[in-house]
């Protein structure tokens, strides 16, 4: 059994917005500008073609580096799906007579996210509050408006061309991270751009939803996408984040690795759920094979497993009727605690169980706090049971946000003092 790829590969820690000095020629006819997504220029006798624009502010990065390598007439934008890392730099990049290429879905994609910007942008400043604030990665004056692109040419299943000799073939997926995803295929050289079809990082399981806030994606059309990556037998894969995979007999056996491990979990979860098991019991064990092992440094099973759940039951678990009606259960926790006495001897057991337990102590922690948001020794916990966790994780967004909360937690205990 090969080792899986995810080992040596960059991890989502590692995604920084575009800069001058990260990018460079993958052969002789493709270039790559890494960002936030990586971007691709592909030359031909007859022109240029462009796969993926970056963010508004990270285009003029990557058109530099692509006028200093070809000053040649852009004569396509292939965008490979409608996110804003993906579309934002199209205005910056774009020429008179430079046709957009995308997905019949794109501009529905588009408007989804946008309708719900201010509550992702929120959602998700957490985990890039570095790359946002620090967004002028190079040059001066103001950034580029974000574009909003609609395409020229919109992909419904094959759209195919010739480019000064090269063929190119632009394939709709029927699942992916996006219900707009495509893939760039150069069948004569045995090259596949997938970008982000698999999820951020290759190698690793999807994210079938995301903690900053998507739409459910839906496990078995993305099989069917892999299925379709198979079959082209591609001995070159150029991804959204890190350097392309290489050789078909590597791509070949992540494939079907990748595969594996999304029908294992899918089919192991509606088991559970015909079987009788709760969710949480679910989460927390269901679990890929040696044989099947992904990377979780950006998606989680665990997560997966309660994405799959609710696409197929929806948010009511059957715990508890509470779960019908507009009244949390955190409701009735400064109650609980005037019945125990007051916040002290909650915030004990939960300092007793932060190394031990980290989860019920946050549980604990988090009932005293109802009662006494400023109680030192609640706050403490929660420090503690919050860092207990840190040290076990491995996953961006779980990092990330674990980093937030301990930051927002020792704040209020300064406040507190």
């Amino acid at each position: 059994m090969t080792d899986p790829i995810w080992r040596s590969r960059p991890s989502a820690f590692d995604i920084a917005p575009a800069t001058t000095v990260r990018h460079g020629a993958v052969n002789e006819l493709i270039h790559v500008s890494e960002g936030t997504t990586n971007s691709y220029l592909i030359v031909t006798p007859a022109g240029r073609i462009v796969v993926n624009s970056g963010l508004g502010f990270e285009a003029p990065v990557h058109k530099a580096y692509y006028d200093s390598v070809d000053r040649s007439p852009l004569r396509y934008i292939i965008l490979t799906q409608g996110h804003v890392d993906h579309v934002g730099g199209v205005d910056c990049l774009r020429e008179p007579g430079t046709e957009i290429v995308a997905h019949a879905n794109n501009p529905t994609q588009q408007v989804d996210d946008l309708r719900v910007q201010p509550f992702r942008s929120r959602r998700a400043y957490f985990a890039w509050a570095a790359a946002i604030d620090g967004k002028r990665g190079s040059g001066s004056g103001p950034a580029p408006v974000q574009s909003r692109p609609q395409p020229t040419i919109a992909v419904r299943d094959r759209v195919a061309f010739d480019l000064g000799g090269l063929q190119v073939e632009v394939i709709a997926c029927s699942g992916a991270e996006t219900t707009d995803s495509l893939l760039v295929w150069l069948p004569e050289r045995r090259i596949l751009i997938t970008s982000n079809i698999f999820s951020a990082l290759f190698g690793h399981f999807p994210n079938l939803v995301t903690i900053r806030g998507d739409r459910y994606r839906d496990p078995l059309p993305y099989l069917d996408t892999l299925q379709l990556v198979r079959r082209l037998g591609a001995e070159l894969l150029l991804v959204g984040h890190g350097p392309p995979i290489v050789g078909g007999a590597a791509i070949a056996a992540e494939l079907a690795r990748m595969e594996g491990a999304v029908r294992h979990v899918h089919d192991a979860v509606v088991a559970a759920m015909n079987g009788g098991q709760d969710v949480w019991t679910a989460m927390r064990d269901i679990r890929l094979p040696p044989e099947l092992e992904q990377g979780e440094g950006y998606g989680a099973v665990a997560w997966s497993v309660r994405a799959i759940w609710e696409m197929y039951a929806g948010w009511f678990h059957h715990h508890s009727t509470t779960e019908l009606y507009p009244v949390p259960y955190w409701s009735v926790h400064a109650e609980l605690v005037a019945l125990a006495g007051g916040p002290d001897a909650i915030a004990a057991a939960a300092q007793s169980k932060t190394a031990s337990a980290p989860l019920e102590a946050l549980h604990l922690a988090e009932v005293a706090l109802a009662a006494a948001p400023q109680h030192r020794g609640a706050l403490t916990a929660a420090v503690a049971a919050h860092r207990t966790l840190l040290e076990r994780a491995g996953n961006f967004w779980e990092v990330r946000w674990l980093e937030h909360q301990i930051r927002r937690l020792e704040q209020r205990l300064g406040e507190a003092s």
